[in-house]
């Protein structure tokens, strides 16, 4: 889970598994692969900073052909 800021100040828990895209427009606005939409305080950046180490904390990332690692085995 990733702690997010609602644009009203208040923040909440996001499970980073579920977001499909995050974009600017120019408020952050995150679609889960649900459908749903949340707009929130932070970056574009800082989010995919926040989803990253999420993914590294739960080792998503610890697979190397997840990672784009080709000549790993």
């Amino acid at each position: 889970m990733i702690q997010l800021t609602r644009l009203n100040g208040k923040t909440f828990s996001l499970n980073a598994l579920y977001i499909e895209t995050v974009e600017s427009f120019p408020d952050t606005t995150i679609t889960l692969t649900t459908g749903r939409k949340y707009i929130v305080k932070e970056t574009e950046e800082e989010v995919r900073k926040k989803v990253t180490n999420y993914y590294r904390t739960i080792q998503v990332l610890s697979n190397p052909h997840l990672r784009g690692d080709e000549n790993e085995e």
